[in-house]
């Protein structure tokens, strides 16, 4: 009994301390909150205290504080991030000329409310200056690379631009790779990344407006559209969806993907992406709305259709009879590489009618022997082929593509030579392979479908194969993207839309924006835009 009492008695005790210590915790972040909401001071060293309390103790916080004035009787302190700031803008364009220039010093007295304005407008040589009087926007705005000047006696600081850390430089994007277009590339800078589509886009009704999102990263972001043209309910659709993103950190344009879009459970993409400006800002004249995001190359664009899966930039550059074939063999290529692993196991399997009796003997005489069925068979080469790929990407280049190559040719010509697979799924799934590659926006997409269709093959045959291509239509009819059908033009049918569909007409006949994302502003040139020949000159003499 005095056991079992003293123990409940330390259990109390221990439940105290935790909610004391629960308490504590609440009440310095609610202290520290307050600290940062509160307004500045007069007092500089008051100031520096609350900023210090907020950012603690960092090596790579610098706080240089001087006096300046003809007498030295203005005390100062300025506050940034090693790492973040252009030092040589510092040094020459903030220190330098209010240590250096006397032209504002008047009496001690008056300088309490004039220095701020006199410093902003006449002393300081840098080109985006603001003010500020609390302390969490002085915080906030050094976390983000700015300088901070606070100045003795004056309840107002200056917010100065410094910002010049190491960026990657604009080159030629990786995952977009193209014959013919613009070699350039989104870039991990923001401001980059907003110039460049200014420099496609050189129009007073392209919009940027910014935003943050993250508790802890304050990422920001910029949302691109075209005044006018893009949906206005779109535009705020998208707002509203940023704006209820409440979440420590916002790392890559992924995570805000995953927040925004619309059918979160799907395994196809309703938001597209892209690294290349010219295609971003091609999707921005159709009207869509585009997302940037400070930290990543890849721009968000929505509304977005099944179809922008087969397009490519490099389509509107070339002749559109060679760009309507290549489209096509796109469209083959995506069918084979989901339907052929199925196909296989089907005929193999459940219509062993459907192969011509010469082919047939061929594959009996290829799987005689092996101890798994067709479908096993598919599977395993399947899962082997996804793991060369991940290798292939993850390890250096060099690396990668030798494990590639050889572990192909090694494990598929070892496991033909020693009877665990038959040689024609080899090539089934050398083919898939291949094919999956030329429409890279559905490479993950089509590996799940591959899995489904080759699972349903293998138990109820060209049954099977029907069912889940008629799930897999009724799916992709069923989703939206901001309003948007994803099957659009398609479903429903818009006869002026499929001009950019399975084939591209000229780019003189493309009229008309898609009527299923734009609402207004439908037309995009003039209709009679059809090159012609100059007409024949007449001999002035005449013909004889």
């Amino acid at each position: 009994m005095f056991n079992f009492l003293s123990k409940k008695l330390r259990s109390w005790q221990q439940q105290n301390q935790n909610i004391n210590k629960e308490n504590k915790e609440n009440d310095n972040s609610k202290k520290t909150k307050e600290n940062s909401q509160a307004k500045l001071s007069s007092n500089l060293k008051e100031n520096l205290d609350s900023i210090k309390a907020i950012l603690g103790v960092c090596e790579d916080l610098i706080i240089r504080e001087f006096a300046f004035g003809n007498k030295g009787q203005i005390s100062a302190a300025i506050i940034f991030i090693d790492g973040m700031v252009d030092r040589t803008l510092i040094n020459d364009n903030i220190i330098k000329p209010l240590m250096y220039d006397n032209r504002f010093i008047c009496e001690e007295e008056s300088l309490e409310i004039k220095n701020i304005d006199i410093i902003k407008g006449t002393i300081l040589y840098v080109g985006e200056i603001e003010k500020s009087t609390t302390i969490n926007d002085l915080v906030e705005s050094c976390l983000s690379g700015d300088t901070i000047l606070l100045i003795e006696k004056a309840k107002e600081a200056l917010v100065i631009s410094s910002r010049g850390w190491e960026t990657r430089g604009v080159v030629d994007p990786e995952t977009e790779t193209i014959v013919r277009g613009p070699r350039e590339g989104f870039t991990e800078n923001l401001r980059t990344n907003t110039t460049l589509l200014r420099r496609k886009i050189k129009s007073p009704d392209f919009m940027l407006e910014a935003m943050k999102i993250g508790r802890k990263t304050n990422t920001a972001i910029s949302i691109a559209y075209l005044k006018g043209v893009a949906n206005p309910e779109v535009i705020e659709e998208a707002k509203r969806r940023l704006k209820r993103i409440d979440t420590d950190g916002i790392l890559e344009s992924g995570y805000i993907e995953g927040f925004i879009e619309d059918a979160p459970l799907s395994i196809f993409s309703t938001i597209g992406n892209s690294e290349k400006p010219d295609t971003v800002a091609g999707k921005i004249l159709e009207g869509r709305v585009a997302v940037l995001v400070d930290g990543t190359p890849f721009v968000l664009t929505f509304p977005m259709v099944f179809i922008e899966g087969f397009q490519s930039a490099e389509d509107y550059y070339s002749r559109p009879y060679y760009a309507s074939l290549v489209r096509v063999i796109r469209f083959i290529a995506f069918a084979i590489s989901i339907l052929a692993p199925s196909s296989y196991v089907a005929a193999t399997t459940f219509h062993q009618e459907l192969i011509p009796t010469p082919l047939l003997f061929t594959v009996a005489a290829s799987s005689e022997g092996t101890p798994f069925p067709a479908v096993v068979e598919v599977l395993a080469m399947g899962v082997i082929f996804e793991i060369l790929r991940e290798a292939g990407i993850r390890l250096p280049r060099p690396v990668g593509q030798a494990i590639s190559i050889v572990g192909a040719l090694v494990i598929g010509e070892s496991a033909v030579s020693a009877g665990l697979i038959g040689g024609i799924v080899v090539i089934v799934i050398a083919l898939t392979a291949v094919a999956s590659f030329v429409v890279p926006a559905q490479t993950d997409s089509g590996a799940i479908l591959r899995v489904i269709l080759v699972i349903l093959a293998g138990s109820m045959g060209g049954v099977g194969i029907m069912v889940g291509l008629i799930g897999i239509l009724i799916h992709l009819a069923s989703l939206r993207s901001f309003g948007t059908p994803y099957l659009s033009p398609l479903a429903p049918l818009s006869p002026f839309d499929l001009k950019d569909v399975f084939f591209r007409v000229p780019i003189w006949a493309m009229l008309t924006r898609p009527k299923s994302i734009v609402r207004q502003n439908i037309q995009r040139q003039k209709f009679i835009l059809k090159p012609t020949p100059p007409p024949e000159k007449k001999d002035k003499g005449g013909s004889k």
